[in-house]
């Protein structure tokens, strides 16, 4: 059960934040690992096999590879290199060769190369807790965002520009959240599942959705800081065609990527479930969008506080509406932190630098970013919380005839 919520939130990881962490998560790793080390035994195994059948033969006992030995000998061989994934393992493990053939491993691997053969109880809470939370988060975000997709649609006079642009980063959230929950349906459905090795049309399926929902999430996050830009520069004319522009850029250009990568992967690196990319330069095709689009993100948000700072300054407000530019300063400042900048600092630091607090940050902290964003700029939104008011308001009177004094007292502009 735990080692199912291990794999499961590792591989999300590894999915959700593929611009950050490019190679292979440790528990595969380690896999693979004793896979070639076996490949190499077996192999030794072969070449040995036509000398004499004197003494101890060589064995692989699923962890090292004994070499021949003559009675009365004792073989000592260093920890493997496989156990320096999880500790900095210098001890030996000794076998005797006997008349009845190979002893029993002295001292066993867990004593001689200091590895746990169990989860420690804490590290089994803390993955169980991370799963908990991650799935919680999407959960709710995923319910709240769908409310506000329903409410930008369903009234017309919330029909602009500004929400159109909403409503699809809002479904890039939705989208990400139900590709998460599919992934660990489709891959971690049963304890005897083993990703790591798993290659069948579903698991590739499912990891394509989630590499395509988190890329389109990334370009739909660009397009808000696009827009945003746009309208404090005051120099963007907002056509028709250029929202068929955002549209290509949030929607199809993740679709070209991907559809280059899946020929890449099924051509040249058609292994596992696609989930792993091993020092892959092919890689690059879905994570460098990635990084580009975090790093003109980064920027542009970087030109929006100056313009911002120029717009309000004391000597300037006067000679604009200062209540247009705070209520903008207010909107777009409260976005910044949920844009993704987060990953410009991860993106400089090592390969699985403090894997902890990233699971925090990308996978808790991560789950809850959309129901941030349709709280944000649906439900706080001064436009919609009057709709929705005016909406009541004419119920009201329908079913009842009347509308209470309260109602009309409490048509006012919310402090957001």
């Amino acid at each position: 059960m735990f080692g199912r919520q291990i794999r499961s939130v590792l591989l999300t990881l590894s999915v959700l934040t593929r611009a950050v962490l490019s190679i292979l998560h440790p528990e595969c790793e380690y896999i693979f690992q004793l896979e070639k080390d076996e490949s190499r035994c077996l192999q030794h195994i072969t070449e040995q096999g036509n000398r004499s059948t004197e003494g101890c033969q060589p064995f692989w006992d699923a962890v090292i590879c004994w070499p021949s030995a003559v009675i009365g000998e004792t073989v000592h061989i260093a920890c493997p290199a496989v156990f320096s994934f999880f500790k900095n393992s210098t001890g030996f493990v000794s076998r005797n060769c006997t008349t009845r053939g190979w002893s029993r491993p002295f001292p066993s691997f867990h004593i001689a190369c200091s590895v746990d053969d169990v989860i420690p109880e804490m590290e089994q809470s803390y993955f169980a807790r991370v799963k908990l939370i991650y799935t919680i988060g999407y959960s709710v975000s995923l319910v709240l965002l769908t409310v506000a997709v329903v409410i930008l649609l369903l009234f017309r006079r919330l029909r602009c520009a500004r929400n159109f642009i909403h409503i699809q980063l809002f479904i890039t959230f939705i989208l990400k959240a139900l590709a998460v929950f599919i992934k660990d349906a489709t891959l971690f459905s049963s304890d005897d599942t083993n990703h790591c090795t798993l290659s069948t049309f579903a698991c590739k399926a499912s990891v394509v959705f989630c590499h395509y929902c988190v890329m389109a999430n990334f370009f739909w996050l660009l397009v808000e800081a696009l827009y945003l830009n746009s309208l404090l520069l005051s120099s963007f004319y907002h056509s028709r065609q250029c929202f068929w522009g955002f549209s290509l850029l949030g929607w199809g250009v993740p679709v070209v990527f991907i559809m280059l990568w899946i020929g890449t992967r099924v051509y040249f690196e058609d292994t596992e479930c696609w989930d792993i990319n091993e020092d892959s330069l092919y890689w690059w095709i879905i994570k460098g969008p990635i990084v580009v689009s975090i790093a003109v993100n980064f920027m542009l948000f970087m030109n929006i506080i100056r313009i911002l700072i120029q717009k309000l300054s004391p000597r300037l407000i006067q000679f604009n509406n200062s209540s247009q530019y705070r209520r903008l300063a207010k909107s777009t400042l409260l976005l910044i932190p949920l844009f993704g900048t987060h990953y410009i600092v991860f993106n400089f630091l090592p390969e699985y630098f403090n894997v902890n607090l990233r699971l925090y940050i990308e996978l808790c902290m991560g789950s809850f970013q959309g129901l941030l964003v349709s709280v944000l700029y649906c439900f706080l939104n001064q436009e919609v919380q009057k709709e929705l008011q005016m909406q009541w308001l004419r119920w009201q009177e329908t079913s009842y005839g009347f509308v209470s004094p309260a109602g009309k007292g409490s048509q006012m502009d919310t402090p957001f």
